[in-house]
């Protein structure tokens, strides 16, 4: 069910901020991570995001859409209500 998958990719990015911050608190030192999309696309294609998304995807395809999935979002108005998670795994969702 699409909802099962979607609610699969919300925890598995709500999964990977947590393990970014971590990552910019002890490897950063508390530095925002600019690059935080190649480095969050690595983290869930290791974790098994392209069993979720039903398709091979690489770290380079995945960092990109999610940055234009941020910039989307960022750019929305009215801003959705929706945690930034929940938006973007609609979309991973929705790509072919």
């Amino acid at each position: 069910m699409a909802t099962d998958r979607i609610g699969a990719l919300e925890a598995l990015l709500a999964e990977a901020e947590a393990a970014h911050g971590v990552y910019e608190t002890t490897e950063l030192n508390g530095v925002y991570d600019e690059d935080w999309p190649r480095w969050y696309a690595a983290y869930a294609v290791d974790h098994g995001i392209g069993s979720l998304l039903g398709r091979d995807v690489s770290a380079d395809e995945l960092a990109q859409s999610l940055t234009a999935s941020w910039d989307e979002l960022q750019r929305a108005h009215p801003r959705p209500t929706d945690p930034w998670t929940t938006y973007i795994a609609r979309r991973l969702a929705a790509e072919p």
